[in-house]
């Protein structure tokens, strides 16, 4: 193994069109060059530290969980064109899990309360959150570097000086690059003699934005699709040089050959690292029960009192399933589970908010049927409970309860009010480059003829789930395409190396997270448009023991529930279904 030089400024396809590097892949590469360990610093997110984490672990590779964060000029709360256009960078890393707890935190405010063109935070909000976490001076876009760039050495002094007073005195590092850009030999020559004067150690990085030298073309191709250009346009962003790749310890070693202490600073910093996230708590919220009684009581009451309503004779079998089921939700602990959800649903009902009969697995729950959460009886239609919910198999129960998609939205205030702003979220998802996108997408920026590559976009089959890899098997005219034309052939190309890229954020149609203590004690925050939403996925936040509810909004029962209405009106006939058989 290589333990003479570590990465620790990465950014992965989750630095949304800007970084090439598919965490898998970058994986791959680490292991291949034999070193042990690597960071992910994503721009301004934590989007892809989840994934990361576990995969690098899987591989046997140490994880190192970090951001290069946006810092504002001014205050970060303040919204001035004139100077906010621009921000200085910052790379923090988590040395440990209270760091972890305080990068979420940093993160989530630079996206709550200080997006202006980007997430920033300022000094204030380091200060707060500075436990735990190491911090290195950035690129050339770092606050000192800009200032010793701008022949402003005193001032890149002071707030070298500003940063190692707010990390504590070796959390703090100036960084060492070499890209073959001229500005960074003067700037690096600036550092040493900054690093002699204030006794702030120096650090070796590479700012990888792609993996391999070769792949500066496609990463050159994901900016001009982030910033809306072409390929041969003069005034665009473009990375200077094609050395932003995952270099082996060797070729750093050659960069800086006298920098010895630099480059077992990466190694010192890998070391002191260690962050673990805990995918075996649950984190469930606390469902406040009427006075007098414990949480298992209250379900009890409500279960008792629902049954007999459900059924004119309880049977010995009804008894048995009710207490069976009862004892298995309270052995898995989820109480508080069934008693949130029939509390949003009694209200939904109470408020004239059409609801689904239920669906999925949750319809064989005798206890969600006396809840009246579902409308069916398991009893009637032998539908069995472990498919649900099963001792054997610890997963989260999932209840996806349909809306009225009109009124979905005041379901979501509902919970929101009553658990706490802050406790409730709605969920991620990731807009990813789908095969016929990619092709159009790579087509305009090669500022290819629009109907070439209509064209060749119109040859991938809509089909769920297809690949370009895949339709250039099924389709005989897409393949020929493909082997006969040159400029076909390398639009197909690169648009196989971006498909499947994340490439923006939005908001998950039907998932809300609900948590114990504030959501950003366990996940970041990002926001899309006007919602505030997680950083993790859906699969992620549970894995984290986060409970999710999925409130699905449904056009259907808009319909039923108009149809409703006006029959009643019109007929004079009221409609209910509960008392309704299937057959009828």
């Amino acid at each position: 193994m290589d333990s003479s030089f570590v990465h620790l400024h990465v950014h992965t396809v989750y630095s949304l069109l800007d970084g090439e590097a598919k965490i898998d892949d970058l994986l791959d590469k680490v292991k291949e060059l034999g070193m042990e360990s690597i960071a992910i610093t994503d721009h301004g997110s934590m989007f892809g530290v989840v994934e990361f984490y576990k995969k690098a672990i899987k591989k046997g590779i140490k994880p190192i969980i970090g951001c290069e964060v946006y810092i504002s000029k001014g205050k970060y709360t303040e919204k001035d064109p004139s100077r906010d256009k621009k921000q200085y960078h910052l790379v923090l890393l988590a040395e440990n899990n209270k760091g972890l707890s305080n990068l979420i935190k940093i993160v989530s405010e630079a996206y709550i309360n200080g997006f202006y063109y980007k997430p920033r935070v300022d000094s204030s909000v380091l200060e707060k959150y500075s436990e735990g976490i190491i911090a290195l001076s950035a690129c050339l876009a770092g606050e000192v570097q800009q200032y010793l760039l701008n022949n402003n050495y005193e001032r890149a002094k002071e707030a070298a000086n500003k940063y190692k007073k707010i990390f504590g005195h070796e959390n703090f590092y100036l960084e060492l690059q070499d890209h073959g850009i001229r500005e960074q030999k003067m700037v690096n020559q600036q550092l040493i003699k900054l690093s002699n004067e204030t006794d702030i150690p120096l650090v070796i990085t590479n700012d990888v934005h792609y993996i391999n030298k070769e792949d500066a073309k496609v990463h050159d191709i994901l900016l001009c699709i982030q910033t809306g250009k072409t390929v041969d346009e003069e005034d665009r962003m473009k990375f200077p040089t094609s050395e932003f790749y995952l270099k082996s310890s060797e070729e750093i070693e050659r960069l800086f050959p006298h920098m010895t202490k630099a480059m077992t600073n990466t190694v010192k910093i890998a070391q002191r690292c260690n962050v673990t996230m805990d995918f075996d708590t649950l984190h469930l919220p606390e469902y406040t029960v009427p006075e007098g009684y414990t949480n298992s009581q209250y379900l009890r009451k409500l279960c008792d009192d629902g049954i007999k309503k459900r059924y004119e004779i309880i049977t010995e079998e009804i008894s048995e399933r009710l207490e069976y089921e009862l004892s298995v939700i309270e052995n898995m602990g989820y109480i508080d589970y069934f008693l949130i959800v029939w509390d949003f649903i009694k209200y939904a009902k109470n408020n004239d908010i059409m609801v689904g009969p239920g669906r999925g697995s949750a319809a064989g729950s005798i206890v969600a049927y006396a809840l009246e959460i579902i409308d069916i009886d398991p009893l009637k239609y032998g539908l069995i409970f472990e498919r649900f919910l099963n001792p054997e198999r610890v997963t989260m129960p999932d209840i996806d309860i349909d809306f009225c998609y009109e009124k979905r939205g005041k379901v979501i205030e509902y919970v929101i009010e009553k658990y706490g702003k802050e406790r409730v979220a709605q969920i991620v998802t990731f807009g990813t480059m789908a095969a016929r996108g990619a092709i159009r997408d790579v087509g305009r920026v090669l500022n290819m003829s629009y109907g070439k590559v209509d064209a060749i976009a119109k040859q991938i089959p809509m089909e769920l789930g297809i690949t370009i890899d895949k339709a250039l098997e099924i389709n005989k005219k897409f393949k020929e395409m493909y082997e006969s034309d040159e400029e076909a052939k390398n639009l197909i190309d690169l648009a196989r190396k971006v498909e499947g890229f994340p490439r923006h954020t939005s908001v998950h149609a039907a998932g809300v997270v609900i948590s114990k203590l504030p959501v950003t004690e366990y996940v970041p925050l990002s926001r899309s448009k006007d919602s505030i939403i997680t950083q993790y996925n859906m699969t992620e936040l549970e894995e984290l023991g986060l409970l999710k509810m999925d409130f699905l909004g449904l056009r259907t029962l808009t319909v039923i529930k108009d149809a409703i209405e006006l029959i009643e009106q019109n007929h004079g006939v009221k409609v209910d279904f509960s008392k309704s058989n299937y057959d009828d």
